[in-house]
């Protein structure tokens, strides 16, 4: 039966973040939790550097044991990660990750804020990140934070004394909150935030430390802890139906794109803090000794907590209506307190636990879930009261245009339903992630907007008012107009009303590769916005380039309607690369934005829109084979890339990785990290091998040492580490300049390693037997250098290769090099086969 109930709770939270945007319906048990933290007054931040990097077993302690208001403050959004469950990456991924972090804190009860810091992918050391970090500007937004979140008990997830011996942004969030601890309360530090919000001091500083800072268990075992704090995280909530760390689990489960779904545990569990400064503790084992966390905390709080603590001590499980008088009571008497933060939080907090005891159901559904400035759209409105309480409906308004006088009561469970018309304001900005309205540097966003800074997601632009008389008092609701519908093998769903601009378009290929000076055709889909849309579309273009037609009509009767236009781009006959563009001119309005959709189960529908541009190359590039088979990892979109050099492109499944099937390829190429999640992936090594052996080629493309599927990775000795280069500009040094994958059939030189993105590469071989020539030697400022990027082995009469090498972010920027350097090793040893076949023959 427990287990039952675990499985029902885990899809109950699983679900929360499917239907992100459906009107909160809870139990008596989740009421009276509402209530049990609406009496405590205290605040805690956690801070790290990315999503993931948060320990959701301590926020969901500091949330649901505590009951302590539990923010996370994630420096980045997480760009520069991998992606486990799709194609997107860098902007993209940031949004995916933004809103995992949005789905975790719905399961363990926290809130999210983030500073404008971009993460541009792996650091060594704090002096690199500040190097690309704004350090003010990020500085700006962790006092910002505080400042705005007023935490008693900042906890850093990461060691502030570690520099150059972690991830670089780690450290780096946890000096930069040291730092902020006590500019926050100093005048002078930032003077532009007091003009929205003021000056804090929090009271203490800790470092959420464990056994893994020192090495291992046994070395944690010896330190001395007299300045820790120890936490059982273990705790069990019987309302709940689970223990903390089980919610934990869950929590940290919502990151799936970077894999980290995971079994829940249960039990006891140690979790330790480090104070580090503020109010010593003298020998107290609780975060907030000495702070006044009950209502006496504000002044004229006594009256409200002596009637809030007699609501929680009498519960009414069967009937939470019944609290509401008092909860009216306790409500007027909070507008009347002094203290402006926690009016306003405390007040929002009370309004949601009236509606919950009243079992008041509000809603505002739009017939779409988009439309356009200056359109109309249908909303339907929806009230219930499900108690015997006398609510009346006074009126509907702050909806654009909409300002309804109701004066209607409420009976019990009867059910109204009204119909208005939602005009979007000609003037209205299209629904997209703030922080990627402007281009940004490669180390932060830039956010004009100076309140939006912090927030997690762009502010929805249109809410309801409801506007209702509760115990002769009055109290608005806002509710975000959202689209609820169904589908048949889906159910009931619901999404997020979004204004999107009257016309998008898009090139389908993010980049093109020309190998010679052929002309090709592209493919620019417009979408329709609105009804009757009539322009036209050209495409921007370098200099040395040439697109034919100029100027092609587009025509679209109905909204949500497509039009796919052909042009065709005529490359310069030398080699060049540059971007294109489509612009839609519509009614003396230029249009040159993509509208990019996610959609994944776990978070909520997201529209973002980005610049619409490809890269063209044109390359001078030459290549041996033609048949390649792709088996795909954890997602890139280096299928696509080959096949834009000519290459035949065909994406195997573990299944299908037999002698017959490998018999029709000249290469196979395994996608980065398939030997981390591909379980049947270790049963195929034999015959990859024999493949190779006959004359194929294998290319292996990086994997984690971390969770390897399989030992035997290689037909040789052969050792993965955690070795990379992060410095995309980092000297590439030829160890063997006459190897034949560095000469055939394209000469591999210094500029190819020019233009990289990001990284050079990551998680190289640091040991490998002799059958295996390294290539290549780079290493970052101050390391010793790196020999693993790129091993070749022959074996048989083909080659094996493993290569840590990012091509996976290097095809999709369109750096030439990488193309080249790839081509020459799916190249390796083709020619010695067709000339063995013809004497065969």
């Amino acid at each position: 039966m427990q287990k039952r109930l675990l499985l029902t709770l885990i899809a109950i939270f699983m679900l929360s973040s499917i239907r992100a945007q459906k009107p909160k319906v809870p139990s008596s048990s989740e009421i009276y939790e509402s209530i049990q933290k609406l009496n405590v007054l205290g605040s805690v931040l956690y801070v790290a550097a990315h999503p993931d990097d948060e320990n959701t077993r301590l926020i969901a302690y500091m949330a649901n044991h505590v009951k302590a208001r539990t923010a996370y403050l994630s420096l980045t959004r997480g760009d520069g990660g991998q992606n486990l469950i799709g194609p997107e990456i860098r902007e993209l991924l940031g949004v995916i990750r933004t809103q995992e972090l949005l789905a975790a804190r719905s399961v363990d009860g926290g809130k999210q804020r983030f500073t404008r810091a971009n993460d541009f992918g792996y650091s060594k050391h704090p002096d690199e990140t500040l190097e690309i970090w704004d350090k003010n500007e990020v500085l700006s937004d962790v006092v910002f934070a505080i400042r705005q979140f007023k935490p008693d008990v900042i906890i850093n997830r990461f060691d502030h004394r570690r520099a150059g011996q972690t991830h670089g942004h780690h450290t780096t969030s946890a000096m930069l909150s040291i730092e902020a601890f006590d500019m926050a309360n100093s005048a002078t530090a930032y003077p532009e935030h007091l003009q929205y919000t003021s000056l804090w001091q929090p009271k203490r500083l800790f470092y959420n430390t464990s056994w893994w800072r020192y090495g291992n268990k046994e070395a944690f075992d010896k330190i001395d802890k007299s300045n820790m704090l120890k936490l059982d995280i273990g705790v069990y909530y019987p309302l709940k139906g689970m223990s903390n760390n089980e919610l934990a689990s869950i929590a940290s489960s919502q990151h799936l794109c970077q894999g980290f779904g995971r079994i829940s545990t249960r039990g006891t569990q140690d979790e330790y803090i480090e104070f580090l400064k503020g109010d010593p503790l003298n020998g107290a084992n609780n975060v907030f000794a000495g702070i006044d966390t009950s209502w006496n905390r504000v002044k004229g709080g006594k009256a409200i907590g002596t009637i809030l603590n007699a609501i929680e001590s009498n519960f009414n499980f069967t009937n939470p209506s019944v609290h509401v008088p008092d909860l009216v009571k306790a409500y007027k008497l909070l507008q009347h307190i002094e203290d402006e933060h926690w009016k306003a939080l405390k007040s929002e907090e009370l309004k949601r636990i009236i509606q919950m005891c009243a079992g008041i159901y509000l809603e505002a559904s739009a017939d779409s879930n988009w439309a356009t400035a200056g359109n109309m759209v249908n909303v339907g409105l929806e009230v219930l009261n499900r108690s015997d309480l006398p609510i009346t409906l006074v009126s509907i308004g702050n909806i654009s245009n909409i300002d309804v006088s109701k004066n209607i009561k409420l009976d019990n469970n009867t059910r109204f339903i009204f119909k208005e018309v939602l005009k979007i304001e000609d003037d209205a900005k299209p629904t997209t992630p703030y922080w990627l309205n402007k281009k940004g540097t490669l180390g932060m966003y830039q956010v004009e907007d100076k309140t939006l800074i912090g927030k997690p997601e762009t502010p929805r632009q249109y809410t309801v008012d409801f506007n209702l008389l509760i115990e002769n008092t009055p109290i608005t609701f806002s509710k975000p107009v959202i689209q609820r519908f169904s589908k048949p093998d889906k159910g009931e769903l619901y999404r997020p009303f979004e204004v999107i601009p009257e016309v998008s378009a898009r090139i389908k290929e993010k980049v093109f590769i020309f190998e010679n000076d052929k002309q090709r055709d592209i493919t620019v889909v417009i979408k329709a916005g609105r009804d009757n849309l009539e322009g036209d579309v050209e495409v921007c273009h370098p200099n040395d380039w040439q697109v034919y037609p100029k100027k092609q009509k587009v025509s679209i009767s109905h909204k949500g309607e497509e039009q796919t236009l052909v042009f065709t781009v005529i490359p310069p006959e030398n080699q060049s690369e540059g971007f294109i563009g489509p612009i839609v001119h519509i009614d003396d309005k230029d249009y040159t934005k993509e509208l990019i959709e996610i959609d994944y189960e776990h978070i909520p529908f997201q529209t973002v829109l980005l610049p619409s541009e490809s890269k063209v190359v044109r390359l001078d590039i030459k290549k041996r084979g033609e048949n390649i088979g792709y088996i795909q990892g954890a997602g890139d979109v280096v299928p696509e890339s080959l096949r834009q050099i000519g290459y035949n492109v065909r994406t195997i499944s573990t299944d299908e990785i037999t002698p017959e099937t490998l018999s029709k390829f000249d290469a196979v190429v395994v996608g980065i990290r398939a030997h981390n999640i591909l379980d049947d992936l270790q049963f195929k090594q034999q015959q990859l091998f024999d493949f190779v052996s006959n004359g194929g080629n294998v290319i292996v493309q990086y994997s984690t040492s971390y969770r390897l599927k399989t030992k035997d990775l290689a037909p040789y000795d052969l050792q993965l580490s955690r070795d990379r280069v992060t410095d995309e500009n980092a000297e590439v040094r030829f160890i063997n300049p006459d190897h034949e994958v560095l000469n055939y059939p394209n000469k591999i030189t210094q500029n190819d390693f020019k233009g990289w993105t990001q990284e050079r590469g990551l998680y190289f071989a640091n040991g490998w037997g002799n059958e295996f020539t390294p290539i290549l030697s780079m290493n970052d400022k101050g390391e010793t250098a790196k020999k693993g990027s790129l091993l070749v082995a022959k074996h048989g009469k083909g080659y094996y290769i493993y290569t840590g090498l990012s091509f996976f972010r290097e095809f999709p920027a369109g750096v030439s090099g990488a193309y080249r350097l790839f081509a020459n090793m799916l190249s390796l040893g083709k020619d010695e086969i067709k000339n063995a076949l013809k004497l065969e023959d």
